[in-house]
Protein backbone atom coordinates (compact mmCIF):
# COMPACT_ATOMS: atom_id res chain seq x y z
CA UNK A 1 0.00 0.00 0.00
CA UNK A 2 1.30 3.08 -1.31
CA UNK A 3 1.89 6.10 1.85
CA UNK A 4 1.60 9.55 1.45
CA UNK A 5 5.12 9.38 2.27
CA UNK A 6 6.01 6.39 -0.53
CA UNK A 7 4.50 9.19 -2.85
CA UNK A 8 6.57 12.17 -1.78
CA UNK A 9 9.71 10.09 -1.14
CA UNK A 10 9.93 8.44 -4.66
CA UNK A 11 9.94 11.47 -6.45
CA UNK A 12 12.52 12.79 -4.48
CA UNK A 13 14.61 9.59 -4.40
CA UNK A 14 13.87 9.63 -8.53
CA UNK A 15 15.58 13.09 -8.69
CA UNK A 16 18.39 12.64 -6.18
CA UNK A 17 19.30 9.22 -8.37
CA UNK A 18 18.80 11.40 -11.35
CA UNK A 19 21.02 14.13 -10.53
CA UNK A 20 23.79 11.61 -8.79
CA UNK A 21 24.30 9.44 -12.25
CA UNK A 22 25.83 11.89 -14.79
CA UNK A 23 28.53 13.16 -12.03
CA UNK A 24 28.88 9.09 -11.72
CA UNK A 25 29.11 8.77 -15.11
CA UNK A 26 31.63 12.19 -14.87
CA UNK A 27 33.73 10.12 -12.29
CA UNK A 28 33.96 6.75 -14.61
CA UNK A 29 35.02 8.52 -17.56
CA UNK A 30 37.88 10.99 -15.93
CA UNK A 31 38.74 7.59 -14.10
CA UNK A 32 41.98 7.63 -12.96
CA UNK A 33 41.90 11.35 -11.82
CA UNK A 34 43.90 10.57 -8.82
CA UNK A 35 46.99 8.19 -7.51
CA UNK A 36 45.58 4.48 -7.96
CA UNK A 37 46.71 2.29 -4.46
CA UNK A 38 47.93 -1.63 -5.31
CA UNK A 39 47.46 -3.63 -1.98
CA UNK A 40 50.04 -6.24 -2.18
CA UNK A 41 48.97 -8.90 0.61
CA UNK A 42 52.62 -10.29 1.04
CA UNK A 43 55.60 -9.05 2.20
CA UNK A 44 57.91 -6.66 0.37
CA UNK A 45 61.10 -8.11 -1.64
CA UNK A 46 59.15 -11.38 -2.70
CA UNK A 47 58.26 -12.21 -6.72
CA UNK A 48 54.53 -11.32 -6.38
CA UNK A 49 55.47 -7.67 -4.88
CA UNK A 50 58.45 -7.33 -7.68
CA UNK A 51 55.98 -8.23 -10.11
CA UNK A 52 53.42 -5.87 -8.83
CA UNK A 53 55.67 -3.09 -8.73
CA UNK A 54 56.82 -4.08 -12.28
CA UNK A 55 53.63 -3.65 -13.45
CA UNK A 56 51.69 -1.07 -11.51
CA UNK A 57 54.86 1.41 -12.94
CA UNK A 58 53.75 0.45 -16.59
CA UNK A 59 49.98 1.73 -15.56
CA UNK A 60 51.17 4.33 -13.93
CA UNK A 61 52.96 5.52 -17.42
CA UNK A 62 49.98 4.08 -19.42
CA UNK A 63 47.27 5.72 -17.45
CA UNK A 64 48.86 8.74 -16.81
CA UNK A 65 48.12 8.34 -12.91
CA UNK A 66 50.75 6.77 -10.14
CA UNK A 67 49.50 2.84 -9.31
CA UNK A 68 51.31 3.09 -5.60
CA UNK A 69 51.91 -0.62 -4.14
CA UNK A 70 50.73 -0.70 -0.52
CA UNK A 71 52.16 -4.16 1.07
CA UNK A 72 49.67 -5.84 3.72
CA UNK A 73 51.59 -9.10 4.27
CA UNK A 74 50.36 -11.61 6.90
CA UNK A 75 47.77 -14.74 7.05
CA UNK A 76 48.92 -15.79 3.20
CA UNK A 77 47.53 -12.87 2.17
CA UNK A 78 43.86 -12.43 3.83
CA UNK A 79 45.45 -9.55 6.27
CA UNK A 80 46.10 -7.86 3.06
CA UNK A 81 42.45 -9.02 1.50
CA UNK A 82 40.17 -7.93 4.35
CA UNK A 83 41.96 -4.11 4.40
CA UNK A 84 40.68 -4.30 0.65
CA UNK A 85 37.27 -5.76 1.14
CA UNK A 86 36.75 -2.31 3.27
CA UNK A 87 37.50 -0.32 0.94
CA UNK A 88 35.31 1.78 -1.36
CA UNK A 89 34.47 0.60 -4.32
CA UNK A 90 35.45 3.46 -6.88
CA UNK A 91 38.40 2.08 -9.15
CA UNK A 92 40.79 4.00 -6.31
CA UNK A 93 41.86 0.33 -4.60
CA UNK A 94 42.76 -2.71 -6.64
CA UNK A 95 44.59 -6.19 -5.44
CA UNK A 96 47.57 -8.03 -6.76
CA UNK A 97 47.41 -11.74 -5.71
CA UNK A 98 48.31 -15.18 -6.26
CA UNK A 99 45.74 -18.14 -6.07
CA UNK A 100 47.04 -18.61 -3.06
CA UNK A 101 45.48 -16.08 -1.28
CA UNK A 102 42.02 -16.49 -3.24
CA UNK A 103 41.85 -19.53 -3.46
CA UNK A 104 43.14 -21.85 -1.15
CA UNK A 105 43.78 -19.44 2.09
CA UNK A 106 39.81 -18.90 2.52
CA UNK A 107 40.01 -22.71 3.03
CA UNK A 108 42.40 -22.41 5.56
CA UNK A 109 41.71 -19.49 7.80
CA UNK A 110 38.92 -17.57 9.11
CA UNK A 111 38.28 -14.67 7.07
CA UNK A 112 37.15 -11.18 7.47
CA UNK A 113 35.27 -11.29 3.87
CA UNK A 114 33.28 -13.30 1.99
CA UNK A 115 35.55 -14.27 -0.37
CA UNK A 116 33.20 -15.41 -3.02
CA UNK A 117 31.35 -12.03 -2.95
CA UNK A 118 34.10 -9.49 -1.66
CA UNK A 119 35.91 -8.87 -4.50
CA UNK A 120 35.65 -8.95 -8.48
CA UNK A 121 38.21 -10.85 -10.98
CA UNK A 122 39.51 -8.36 -13.26
CA UNK A 123 42.14 -10.41 -14.83
CA UNK A 124 44.53 -12.97 -14.62
CA UNK A 125 48.22 -11.52 -15.20
CA UNK A 126 50.92 -13.38 -15.08
CA UNK A 127 51.35 -17.48 -14.04
CA UNK A 128 54.38 -19.21 -13.29
CA UNK A 129 55.25 -23.24 -12.97
CA UNK A 130 56.40 -24.79 -10.04
CA UNK A 131 59.00 -27.33 -9.63
CA UNK A 132 60.34 -30.29 -7.21
CA UNK A 133 63.85 -29.05 -6.21
CA UNK A 134 66.59 -30.61 -4.27
CA UNK A 135 69.91 -29.19 -3.66
CA UNK A 136 73.02 -29.44 -5.98
CA UNK A 137 74.89 -32.17 -3.43
CA UNK A 138 71.98 -34.58 -3.46
CA UNK A 139 72.58 -37.75 -4.70
CA UNK A 140 68.96 -37.89 -5.67
CA UNK A 141 68.72 -37.54 -9.59
CA UNK A 142 65.33 -38.49 -10.21
CA UNK A 143 61.66 -38.39 -8.90
CA UNK A 144 61.64 -42.07 -9.31
CA UNK A 145 64.66 -42.32 -7.29
CA UNK A 146 63.21 -39.90 -4.77
CA UNK A 147 60.42 -42.05 -4.13
CA UNK A 148 62.70 -44.91 -3.26
CA UNK A 149 64.87 -43.19 -0.91
CA UNK A 150 61.98 -41.79 0.96
CA UNK A 151 60.49 -45.44 0.71
CA UNK A 152 63.71 -46.97 2.32
CA UNK A 153 63.18 -48.41 5.35
CA UNK A 154 64.42 -45.96 8.15
CA UNK A 155 65.18 -43.44 5.96
CA UNK A 156 64.11 -39.64 7.13
CA UNK A 157 63.34 -37.31 4.38
CA UNK A 158 62.28 -33.42 5.36
CA UNK A 159 61.00 -31.21 2.93
CA UNK A 160 61.20 -27.15 3.45
CA UNK A 161 57.83 -25.85 3.78
CA UNK A 162 57.25 -22.16 3.02
CA UNK A 163 54.44 -21.28 4.84
CA UNK A 164 50.76 -23.67 4.96
CA UNK A 165 48.76 -23.07 2.27
CA UNK A 166 51.25 -21.47 0.10
CA UNK A 167 51.36 -23.28 -3.97
CA UNK A 168 54.30 -24.89 -2.82
CA UNK A 169 52.96 -26.50 0.01
CA UNK A 170 50.04 -27.53 -1.96
CA UNK A 171 51.85 -29.21 -4.25
CA UNK A 172 54.29 -30.96 -2.09
CA UNK A 173 51.17 -32.65 -0.44
CA UNK A 174 50.03 -33.21 -3.89
CA UNK A 175 53.09 -35.13 -4.94
CA UNK A 176 52.98 -36.87 -1.61
CA UNK A 177 49.99 -38.12 -1.87
CA UNK A 178 50.08 -39.30 -5.42
CA UNK A 179 53.65 -41.20 -4.65
CA UNK A 180 52.18 -42.36 -1.39
CA UNK A 181 54.99 -41.60 0.56
CA UNK A 182 55.13 -39.90 3.76
CA UNK A 183 58.29 -37.01 4.46
CA UNK A 184 58.31 -34.85 7.51
CA UNK A 185 57.76 -30.88 6.68
CA UNK A 186 60.16 -28.31 8.25
CA UNK A 187 58.03 -24.83 8.42
CA UNK A 188 59.67 -21.88 7.81
CA UNK A 189 58.20 -17.84 7.17
CA UNK A 190 58.06 -17.62 3.86
CA UNK A 191 60.14 -18.43 0.62
CA UNK A 192 63.12 -16.53 0.94
CA UNK A 193 64.57 -18.66 4.25
CA UNK A 194 62.94 -22.27 2.31
CA UNK A 195 65.14 -21.29 -0.25
CA UNK A 196 68.12 -20.62 1.60
CA UNK A 197 67.50 -23.57 4.04
CA UNK A 198 67.54 -26.14 1.22
CA UNK A 199 70.73 -24.65 -0.24
CA UNK A 200 72.56 -25.06 2.99
CA UNK A 201 71.01 -29.12 3.29
CA UNK A 202 68.64 -28.32 5.93
CA UNK A 203 65.97 -30.14 4.09
CA UNK A 204 66.16 -32.18 1.35
CA UNK A 205 63.60 -31.48 -0.94
CA UNK A 206 60.90 -28.62 -1.91
CA UNK A 207 58.13 -27.04 -4.44
CA UNK A 208 58.68 -23.73 -5.06
CA UNK A 209 57.28 -21.40 -8.22
CA UNK A 210 60.14 -20.62 -10.87
CA UNK A 211 59.45 -16.94 -10.34
CA UNK A 212 61.63 -17.52 -6.99
CA UNK A 213 64.40 -20.45 -7.83
CA UNK A 214 65.25 -19.75 -11.59
CA UNK A 215 67.96 -17.90 -11.04
CA UNK A 216 69.01 -20.90 -8.54
CA UNK A 217 68.88 -23.47 -11.14
CA UNK A 218 70.38 -21.75 -14.01
CA UNK A 219 73.53 -21.44 -11.75
CA UNK A 220 73.38 -25.25 -10.87
CA UNK A 221 72.57 -24.53 -7.05
CA UNK A 222 69.16 -26.26 -7.20
CA UNK A 223 68.40 -29.67 -9.10
CA UNK A 224 65.09 -29.76 -10.57
CA UNK A 225 63.47 -32.95 -11.07
CA UNK A 226 60.11 -31.98 -12.02
CA UNK A 227 57.48 -29.35 -13.35
CA UNK A 228 54.39 -29.23 -11.99
CA UNK A 229 52.69 -27.71 -15.26
CA UNK A 230 50.54 -29.73 -18.27
CA UNK A 231 53.04 -29.29 -20.50
CA UNK A 232 56.94 -28.82 -20.18
CA UNK A 233 58.29 -25.25 -19.28
CA UNK A 234 60.50 -23.06 -21.32
CA UNK A 235 61.65 -22.40 -18.61
CA UNK A 236 63.70 -25.35 -18.35
CA UNK A 237 62.47 -27.73 -21.16
CA UNK A 238 64.38 -30.15 -19.83
CA UNK A 239 62.66 -30.57 -17.01
CA UNK A 240 59.73 -33.53 -17.38
CA UNK A 241 56.66 -32.99 -15.81
CA UNK A 242 54.65 -35.02 -13.54
CA UNK A 243 52.60 -35.77 -15.88
CA UNK A 244 54.81 -37.13 -18.01
CA UNK A 245 56.38 -39.30 -14.97
CA UNK A 246 52.69 -41.10 -14.30
CA UNK A 247 51.06 -38.85 -12.07
CA UNK A 248 48.43 -38.17 -14.17
CA UNK A 249 46.48 -35.11 -13.16
CA UNK A 250 49.39 -33.30 -11.65
CA UNK A 251 48.98 -29.84 -12.00
CA UNK A 252 49.63 -27.07 -10.03
CA UNK A 253 50.10 -23.29 -11.39
CA UNK A 254 50.58 -20.00 -9.69
CA UNK A 255 48.54 -17.56 -10.94
CA UNK A 256 48.44 -13.99 -9.99
CA UNK A 257 45.43 -11.99 -10.54
CA UNK A 258 44.03 -8.55 -10.53
CA UNK A 259 41.13 -7.95 -8.54
CA UNK A 260 39.30 -5.16 -7.53
CA UNK A 261 36.34 -4.32 -4.76
CA UNK A 262 32.90 -5.61 -5.50
CA UNK A 263 30.95 -2.67 -6.49
CA UNK A 264 33.55 -1.07 -8.60
CA UNK A 265 32.05 -0.16 -11.74
CA UNK A 266 31.93 -1.80 -14.83
CA UNK A 267 33.43 0.91 -16.95
CA UNK A 268 36.56 1.32 -14.50
CA UNK A 269 36.88 -2.40 -14.38
CA UNK A 270 37.00 -2.79 -18.60
CA UNK A 271 39.45 -0.24 -18.36
CA UNK A 272 41.91 -1.75 -15.97
CA UNK A 273 41.28 -5.07 -17.86
CA UNK A 274 42.41 -3.53 -21.31
CA UNK A 275 45.31 -1.61 -19.74
CA UNK A 276 46.32 -4.44 -18.01
CA UNK A 277 46.39 -6.85 -20.74
CA UNK A 278 48.45 -4.00 -22.92
CA UNK A 279 51.06 -3.67 -20.34
CA UNK A 280 51.53 -7.04 -20.48
CA UNK A 281 51.81 -7.42 -24.01
CA UNK A 282 54.25 -4.39 -24.61
CA UNK A 283 57.47 -5.75 -26.23
CA UNK A 284 59.81 -3.76 -23.63
CA UNK A 285 57.92 -5.51 -21.14
CA UNK A 286 58.97 -9.06 -22.38
CA UNK A 287 62.42 -9.06 -21.49
CA UNK A 288 61.77 -8.60 -18.00
CA UNK A 289 58.86 -10.85 -17.61
CA UNK A 290 60.60 -13.59 -18.77
CA UNK A 291 63.83 -12.31 -16.18
CA UNK A 292 61.45 -12.25 -13.44
CA UNK A 293 60.38 -16.42 -14.65
CA UNK A 294 56.56 -15.52 -15.46
CA UNK A 295 54.07 -15.80 -18.53
CA UNK A 296 51.46 -13.33 -19.48
CA UNK A 297 48.26 -14.82 -18.85
CA UNK A 298 45.90 -11.51 -19.38
CA UNK A 299 42.82 -12.92 -20.20
CA UNK A 300 38.76 -10.88 -20.76
CA UNK A 301 36.65 -10.45 -17.65
CA UNK A 302 34.15 -13.15 -18.87
CA UNK A 303 36.64 -15.42 -18.48
CA UNK A 304 37.00 -14.74 -14.41
CA UNK A 305 33.87 -16.41 -12.64
CA UNK A 306 34.49 -19.95 -14.96
CA UNK A 307 38.65 -19.98 -13.91
CA UNK A 308 37.85 -19.12 -9.96
CA UNK A 309 35.14 -21.69 -9.17
CA UNK A 310 37.60 -24.41 -10.91
CA UNK A 311 40.32 -23.10 -8.82
CA UNK A 312 38.56 -22.62 -5.78
CA UNK A 313 36.52 -26.15 -6.11
CA UNK A 314 39.79 -27.62 -7.18
CA UNK A 315 41.68 -26.43 -3.77
CA UNK A 316 39.02 -26.52 -1.44
CA UNK A 317 37.97 -29.85 -2.00
CA UNK A 318 42.08 -31.35 -1.90
CA UNK A 319 42.51 -29.18 1.94
CA UNK A 320 39.95 -30.74 2.77
CA UNK A 321 41.17 -35.04 1.67
CA UNK A 322 44.06 -33.72 2.77
CA UNK A 323 43.17 -32.16 6.49
CA UNK A 324 45.61 -29.68 5.82
CA UNK A 325 45.06 -27.13 9.04
CA UNK A 326 47.15 -23.85 10.30
CA UNK A 327 48.32 -24.66 13.04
Amino acid sequence: MLTRRHLVATPLACAASALLQPRARAQEAEWPGRPVTVIVPWPPGGPTDAFARLISQRLSTDLGRSFVVDNRGGANGTIGMTAAARMRPDGYTVVITPNSTYAIAPHLYQLGYDNERAFVGVSLLVSSPLFMLVPKDSPVRSVAEYVALARRPGARQDYANAGVGATSHLATEMFLQMAGIQVNEVGYRGGGPAIQAVLAGEAGMFFMPAAAVMSYIQSGDLRALAATTRERSPLAPAVPTFQELGFDGFEVVEHVGLLAPAGTPEPILRRLNEAAAAALRAPDMQPRLQAMAVTPEARPMAEWPAYFRAENDKWRDFVKARNIRVQ
